[in-house]
C-alpha cells in the first residue's frame, strides 16, 4: 500500500509518490532539518522479509555511497523505521531517458551531450570499483543540469563475484516483450541491454556496462532498440549472435565516428570493446566540439522524409570529398581542411608509452604509418593512404615501435624485439640492421644514413640503411643530459634536429631542441623545450603546454625568428618519453593525436600465471616502478611527476603513505628482509654532476632518512649508483655502479665499519653493462641482465664471490625476479612476454631447467621494475593504458592558419 502524505521517517516528511518498480517505491519528501526536497526510496513491506531483497536494497546504498559525481544521483541517508528500509537521495526534476525515447530519437547534439555525461558518470562508478549491471534508459534521468545515473540496485563491487546462472530456458518464459523487463533470479539485468556475458551467466565487469551503454546510445540515436525480439529467448539470441543495423540506416546524418563508437561498444567479446567508459565519453565530447570534423558533418535535416535526409547526407559526403580533392590539388589557394582518421576496425591506436608507434606522415604527404593492435596482441604497423578510406597492415612488423619513413617514401624503419629493422612500405621481408634494446626514435636521410637512439639513456647513433656497423653520431654531455632522442633530418640531409634532456630534470635552460650535423659531433641549442621539434615549410613545429606551436626557422643557420603561433590546442604529449604525438610532411600535411593529458598514468594489476587479470592493485597513477614487501602485504612504489617520491601502499587496507619529502628524485625502492626498512636512490639536480646516493628509511615512516652511500665518495667521482638492495642476511648492501651509458657493474658493500665495496659482476668489455640485478631469497645467487653491446640476456652468478656464470635466457631477456623459494626466475623477453625458467641451485653448482612463456606484458616501461611476484605466486604488473580511443586529426594546408 502506498504511503500516505505527511508520513514521516525521522526528519523526512513524505509528500507524494514519484514512481514504483519491482524493488522499491520512490516518494518526494522534505528534509525538515535542511528544508530541502529529497527523494525517498523504500523497500516495500512484502520484500523486507526477503533477505535477498534487503541485500539488493542495501547494496544499492553501499554502491551509491562510494560515488560522488555530477552525473550520478547523490545518496544523502540510509535508515530503517518500523521494519521499513529506506534510502534518501537527491531529488531530480526531469524525465527518464525511457520516457523521452517514447517520443522518438534524440537530436545528434543531445546524443553526444547526454552520452558524454552518462559515460563520465559510469566511469566514476567503475573507478570506484562499482559495476552497475542494469544500465538502461529507465535508469537514466535527464534533468536541466544534465544526465544522471540512477538505480544501482544490481550493482556489484569489483571484489564480489557474479553468481553463475542456470540455463536460459529456465528463466525466459515470457511470450512477448512490450517493455524492458528486469529479470529476477540468476541472470542479472534487463534483457534488451544485457551484455553477452550476462546472458550466458558469466561474470560481469565494467565492460558489461559498456555493452549496455552502447545499446543505450544506439537507442538514443535511432529511436530503436539495438536488439529486438518477440520473447526473451529471441532477444537473448540476437544479443549473442546478431549485429544491429548501422545507426545511419535510421539516422543518415549521424557522424561516422558515432557509428564507430557504438559498434565498438557492442562487440560480443569484452576484450574488443572500449575498455573504459571514459574513452567513450572523450569520443563523444570530441565529436561535439566545434573543431571536430565530425561536428562539421552534423547538418540538421530540413525535412523528416528519409529520401531527403539521405540526399543531404550524400551531398555532404560529396562536398567533403570535393574539399579534400581541392585541398590536395590546389593547395596554394586552398583553405585549411581538417578530418579525422579512425583506428582500423577492432583495433586501438598505440601512441603512448615506451614501445608505442605514433603516426608519421610520409615525406610526400600522401600516406600515414601508425601502430595499432587488437586486444592482447602486439602492435602491428599499418599504412593509410589519404586517398582511401581503409588502412593496410604490414605483416612481419609485430611489436613495432617508433617507425619512420625513408626520404624517398619507399621504406619504413622501425624498432621491434630489441632491434632496429626496416621493411618496404609495400610489404615484404624484414631486415635487421642493429641492436636497439629500448629505442627512442629514428630518422632516414636522402643519403641512406639512419640516425637512431638505441637505448633510452644514450646518444644518437648512425648506420647505413644498407647495413654495416653502427657508430656514435652525438656525444652526451653527462653534466647536462642523460639522453639524446627523436632525431629528424633537415632539408639538406646533413643537419638534423633532436631532443637533448635530462631524466632527473637538470637545468631547464639546457634541455630542448638541438641542431646537429653528420659532419661534426658538435650541436647547438635551438629552443628550450620538453619535447622534440619538427621542421616543415620554413617553420619549426614544437610542443608548448598542451598546444602545437609554429615559428619561423632558418634551417641553414638553426635560428628562430618572428612570433610563435598556435597551430592546434590540446595535442597529446607523452611526458614519460618526452614526445608529442604529431607528424608533418613538407607539403602542408599535418597529423596529430588530440588530448590534453601531459602525464600518462600507469596501471597496477594483479595477474596469475595464465595472464588473467585478477584485479587492480591500486588506482592508476604516475608509478615509476614497485617492489612487494617480503610478506606480500605492502608495496613500495616510486610515484610522482616530474620528480617521483617513495610511497608505501598497504594492500590489505588500501591506504598509502609517503616516505620521502625532499626535492630530490627518488626511485628504485627495495625492502629489507624483515620488511622494516626501505632502501632507494636519491638524485638531486643534473644527471652526473650532483651525483646520486643511496638512502634508507623505516617503512612505517618513523625516524630520519639514513644516508648509506654517496656516489661522490666513490672513484671515479662522476658515477651513478642505482638499483640498491640488501642481501637477505643483511650482511651486504648491493648496488649497480655506472659511469656513463656503458660500463655498468654490480658491487656489494659489506655491513661492517670501514669495509670496502667489492665487485660481484664487472663487464669484460668497455661497451658491456649490467642493466638490472636481483639477489635470490636464499642469498646465495645473483640474477642479472647483461648487455654485451649486441644483445641483452639474463645470467646467474654466485653471491658474493661472482664465481661462475649460468645463462638463463636464450633469445634476449631483462628484469630477472626470483620466486620466493629460489627455484624459478621470471624475466621479460625482448618480445614483451613474461617468461619463467626453472632452476635448481645446489652445493656444487647451478642447474638451469626448462623455460615457459607465461603471458605478454603489454606497454611496460623502463624507469623502474615493472613487475614483482607475491609469495603465493601472483604477479604485480605495472603497465601503460591500452591504445588511444580518440581518432587522429588530419590537417591539410596548415600554413594558411599562420597567414
Amino acid at each position: 500500500m502506498p504511503l500516505a502524505a505527511a508520513t514521516k521517517f525521522g526528519p523526512y516528511e513524505i509528500h507524494a509518490p514519484l514512481g514504483a518498480g519491482g524493488m522499491g517505491e520512490v516518494y518526494r519528501a522534505t528534509d525538515t532539518r535542511l528544508n530541502r526536497t529529497v527523494a525517498i526510496k523504500i523497500l516495500p513491506q512484502h520484500l523486507s522479509e526477503k533477505p535477498e531483497a534487503r541485500e539488493r536494497f542495501e547494496r544499492e546504498a553501499r554502491a551509491i555511497s562510494q560515488l560522488n559525481h555530477a552525473n550520478i544521483c547523490q545518496l544523502y541517508d540510509l535508515g530503517e523505521q518500523n521494519g521499513i528500509h529506506f534510502i534518501v537521495m537527491e531529488y531530480l526534476e526531469g524525465e527518464t531517458l525511457s520516457t523521452r525515447l517514447a517520443k522518438g530519437r534524440l537530436p545528434i547534439e543531445q546524443v553526444l551531450r547526454y552520452g558524454a555525461e552518462i559515460g563520465e558518470g559510469l566511469d566514476c562508478a567503475h573507478r570506484g570499483g562499482v559495476v552497475h549491471r542494469d544500465l538502461k534508459p529507465g535508469n537514466i534521468m535527464l534533468t536541466r543540469f544534465g544526465a544522471k545515473l540512477l538505480d544501482f540496485g544490481l550493482a556489484k563491487t569489483a571484489a564480489l563475484a557474479t553468481s553463475q546462472s542456470s540455463p536460459l530456458s529456465a528463466t525466459m518464459t515470457s511470450p512477448n516483450i512490450s517493455h524492458p523487463l528486469t529479470a529476477e533470479g540468476t541472470i542479472i539485468g534487463t534483457f534488451q541491454y544485457m551484455s553477452p556475458e550476462q546472458i550466458e551467466g558469466r561474470e560481469a565487469d565494467a565492460r558489461s556496462d559498456i555493452f549496455s551503454f552502447g545499446a543505450v546510445l544506439y537507442e538514443m540515436t535511432t529511436g530503436k532498440r539495438a536488439f529486438e525480439g518477440k520473447s526473451q529467448v529471441t532477444v537473448a539470441s540476437a544479443i549473442l549472435e546478431k549485429e544491429p543495423d548501422p545507426v545511419t540506416v535510421s539516422q543518415p546524418l549521424a557522424p561516422p565516428a558515432l557509428q564507430h563508437v557504438i559498434q565498438t561498444a557492442l562487440m560480443k567479446d569484452p576484450e574488443s570493446r572500449w575498455q573504459s567508459a571514459a574513452d567513450i565519453s572523450r569520443q563523444l565530447r570530441w565529436m561535439s566540439s566545434p573543431d571536430s570534423s565530425a561536428s562539421a558533418a552534423r547538418i540538421a535535416a530540413p525535412h523528416p522524409r528519409r529520401q531527403e535526409r539521405t540526399l543531404w547526407a550524400l551531398l555532404t559526403a560529396a562536398l567533403l570529398g570535393l574539399l579534400l580533392w581541392f585541398a590536395f590539388f590546389s593547395r596554394p589557394h586552398s583553405r585549411v581542411i581538417r578530418a579525422s582518421i579512425m583506428a582500423p576496425p577492432g583495433t586501438g591506436f598505440e601512441f603512448m608509452g615506451d614501445f608505442s608507434g605514433p603516426p608519421v606522415v610520409s615525406p610526400d604527404g600522401t600516406r600515414i604509418a601508425f601502430a595499432a593492435h587488437v586486444p592482447k596482441e602486439r602492435n602491428v604497423l599499418w599504412i593509410r593512404r589519404l586517398d582511401t578510406s581503409t588502412a593496410d597492415k604490414l605483416p612481419g612488423t609485430e611489436g613495432a615501435a617508433w617507425q619512420f619513413w625513408s626520404a624517398d617514401g619507399k621504406w619504413l624503419g622501425f624498432f621491434a624485439d630489441g632491434k632496429l629493422k626496416k621493411i618496404s612500405a609495400a610489404g615484404g621481408p624484414v631486415t635487421i640492421l642493429a641492436d636497439a634494446p629500448n629505442p627512442r626514435g629514428g630518422a632516414w636521410s636522402p643519403d641512406n644514413v639512419i640516425l637512431y637512439t638505441p637505448d633510452y639513456r644514450d646518444a644518437l647513433w648512425r648506420i647505413n640503411a644498407g647495413g654495416g656497423d653502427a657508430v656514435r653520431a652525438t656525444q652526451l654531455d653527462l653534466a647536462k643530459h642523460s639522453t639524446h632522442r627523436w632525431p629528424s633530418f633537415l632539408p639538406d640531409g646533413k643537419h638534423f634536429l633532436f631532443l637533448a634532456t635530462n631524466h632527473a630534470g637538470g637545468r631547464r635552460e639546457d634541455n630542448g631542441v638541438y641542431m646537429g650535423s653528420l659532419d661534426s659531433p658538435a650541436s647547438k641549442l635551438v629552443l628550450v623545450s620538453d619535447a622534440a621539434g619538427l621542421y616543415s615549410s620554413g617553420y619549426l613545429l614544437y610542443h608548448q603546454q598542451n598546444a602545437l606551436m609554429a615559428q619561423k626557422f632558418d634551417a641553414a643557420r638553426g635560428t628562430l625568428s618572428g612570433e610563435a603561433l598556435t597551430l592546434a590546442n590540446d595535442v597529446q604529449h607523452d611526458s614519460g618519453t618526452f614526445h608529442t604525438i604529431f607528424s608533418v610532411a613538407q607539403n602542408d600535411v599535418l597529423v596529430y593525436e588530440p588530448g590534453a593529458n601531459t602525464v600518462g598514468d600507469t596501471i597496477a594489476l594483479w595477474m596469475n600465471r595464465d595472464g588473467k587479470v585478477l584485479g587492480q592493485v591500486a588506482e592508476p597513477s604516475t608509478y615509476k616502478g614497485g617492489v612487494l614487501s617480503p610478506d606480500g602485504k605492502r608495496l613500495a612504489m616510486a610515484m610522482g611527476e616530474p620528480r617521483p617520491d617513495i610511497w608505501i601502499l598497504d594492500l590489505q587496507h588500501g591506504s598509502r603513505m609517503r616516505l620521502t619529502f625532499d626535492d630530490a628524485t627518488h626511485q628504485m625502492p627495495a625492502w629489507s628482509a624483515d620488511g622494516k626498512r626501505v632502501v632507494y636512490t636519491s638524485q638531486v639536480g643534473a644527471f652526473i654532476m650532483a651525483g646520486t646516493s643511496l638512502h634508507a628509511k623505516q617503512a612505517d615512516g618513523s625516524g630520519q632518512d639514513e644516508l648509506l652511500l654517496d656516489s661522490k665518495s666513490l672513484s671515479p667521482s662522476q658515477v651513478t649508483v642505482s638499483w640498491p638492495q640488501w642481501s637477505p642476511d643483511n650482511q651486504y648492501l648491493i648496488y649497480m655502479l655506472q659511469s656513463g651509458p656503458s660500463g655498468a657493474s654490480v658491487w656489494a658493500l659489506p655491513n661492517s665499519p670501514g669495509a670496502k665495496p667489492q665487485p660481484v659482476v664487472k663487464p669484460d668489455s668497455p661497451i658491456g653493462k649490467v642493466t638490472y640485478a636481483h639477489i635470490s631469497p636464499d642469498g646465495r645467487w645473483l640474477a642479472y641482465s647483461f648487455n654485451d653491446g649486441t644483445h641483452e640476456e639474463v645470467y646467474v652468478t654466485a653471491f658474493p664471490s661472482g664465481q661462475g656464470r649460468w645463462q638463463i635466457s636464450r633469445a634476449g631477456g631483462t628484469y630477472p625476479v626470483w620466486r620466493r623459494d629460489s627455484k624459478e626466475i621470471f624475466y621479460l623477453s625482448v618480445d614483451g612476454h613474461l617468461n619463467a625458467t626453472q632452476v635448481e641451485p645446489h652445493e656444487n653448482g647451478f642447474e638451469v631447467g626448462t623455460t615457459e612463456s607465461l603471458f605478454e606484458m603489454h606497454n611496460t616501461f623502463a624507469l623502474g621494475s615493472p613487475f614483482d611476484v607475491t609469495p603465493d605466486g601472483r604477479f604485480m604488473i605495472l603497465t601503460q593504458p591500452e591504445g588511444s580511443a580518440l581518432p587522429m586529426t588530419l590537417v591539410l594546408n596548415w600554413t594558411n592558419n599562420l597567414k
